[in-house]
């Protein structure tokens, strides 16, 4: 069970309207208020068109994602809302890779490029504790690159997986570890790093992906006897929660009861896709395509992950085949605002991501590196976006029809 907040917005007193900023803020509100789905707040850079976008969150009280379209103005974005927001839940959530080179296959000569990448573990902690203030408070403004729009896995198996420890409470060390493990943490004593733990006795030790300080559960017996948050550096006690809810290590959490399932689907699809390439006379594609899939199931059943697991995201997350992915969309409440920056420059770049993904895939698919499962593994369309978004404010200095 998630412990829950409910904290109001408060935006930050320095601050005022200037000029027509309380006429604008003023018909932004009453169109949100009324049940308008689209409006266009004008301004550019320098207009005061941030703090105009966090008066409309404090007067509505509503929670809000803000797009922008690169990783810049996105962190720009996010320090000023936390300067506006001091009090409340202000998340950063874009890409988590340093570097990212996708997996393809070049058809022309035979070559095949096998994903590499390098991901920041600060952006990956920013992205994790975005997910968990959507689920834990309504006081929640996410500043998000266009990246939001790829899969993330299902909001309500992620928050299923989430174990929360709480003084008092009956439960024993084996079973503690048994719950982290079914969230994809790793068992490492002598190092913690993000997404492990370790046991020393009575004693476990979590280093969730979201949090800068190790969560110390202590018990006795069956019972939870004492929770302490330590600084990992200084070994300084922070705080002594009477409670505390650890989410998973990964977006992409599968419980274990379901996993005999799913690999059953991905041998049937296996089966269907290699009979299929026999018929076409690709031996090639069907040697290639059971040897990498029986790789990645070998690796399910032992650790309950693979690399690649997310081109598998469709029967982790009981979709039909062509049904758009969960996305960070999906852990928004109903009632969220979304407000566009940039707008002229944001839409254009959510109507490319499907088709430069979809066009890569099917290469990839029709040569035996992927199942065509795969190709569900995707960003959104514009369309399925215009679906999950209920009302929205576009930002531009020069807006256009789209």
């Amino acid at each position: 069970m998630i412990v829950r907040y409910d904290t109001p917005f408060r935006l930050n007193p320095e601050y005022t309207p200037r000029g027509d900023q309380a006429q604008a803020i003023a018909k932004l509100v009453e169109g949100l208020d009324s049940g308008l789905r689209f409006q266009t707040l004008l301004g550019a850079t320098g207009t005061g068109k941030t703090y105009t976008m966090a008066s409309v969150i404090a007067a509505t009280q509503r929670p809000a994602l803000v797009f922008a379209h690169n990783k810049t103005l996105a962190a720009q974005l996010c320090q000023e809302f936390r300067a506006f927001f001091p009090e409340n839940a202000v998340e950063y959530f874009i890409s988590y890779y340093d570097y990212y080179q996708p997996e393809a296959y070049i058809p022309q000569n035979d070559v095949y490029i096998e994903k590499d990448s390098s991901i920041n573990e600060e952006i990956e902690r920013l992205r994790h504790s975005a997910t968990q203030a959507l689920l834990e408070r309504r006081d929640v403004i996410v500043v998000a690159s266009v990246s939001c729009i790829y899969g993330l896995g299902s909001p309500d198996t992620y928050a299923e997986a989430v174990v929360t420890f709480e003084c008092g409470q009956t439960m024993d060390v084996r079973e503690a570890i048994q719950r982290l493990v079914a969230m994809q943490f790793t068992r490492n004593d002598m190092v913690l790093d993000r997404g492990t733990f370790r046991v020393r006795g009575d004693t476990l030790e979590i280093q969730p992906k979201d949090e800068e300080v190790v969560t110390r559960v202590e018990f006795f017996g069956d019972t939870v006897e004492r929770i302490r948050l330590i600084d990992p550096l200084t070994q300084d006690v922070v705080d002594e929660p009477q409670r505390i809810s650890v989410f998973p290590a990964t977006h992409y959490v599968t419980p274990w009861e379901r996993l005999d399932e799913v690999i059953a689907q991905i041998e049937e699809e296996k089966e269907a896709q290699c009979a299929k390439f026999v018929a076409e006379g690709k031996l090639l594609e069907a040697q290639r395509l059971r040897q990498r899939t029986d790789f990645d199931i070998e690796m399910m059943r032992e650790v309950g992950f693979c690399s690649g697991i997310e081109n598998y995201s469709r029967y982790f997350d009981g979709r039909k085949p062509g049904e758009p992915p969960y996305t960070l969309l999906d852990f928004l409440p109903s009632d969220a605002v979304v407000f566009i920056d940039e707008s002229h420059q944001t839409i254009p770049q959510i109507r490319a991501m499907y088709n430069g993904d979809r066009s890569r895939k099917e290469v990839l698919v029709e040569y035996g590196f992927r199942l065509p499962s795969a190709l569900d593994n995707r960003p959104l369309t514009f369309d399925e976006f215009l679906q999950r978004v209920k009302q929205v404010v576009f930002v531009s200095a020069t807006p256009g029809p789209f």
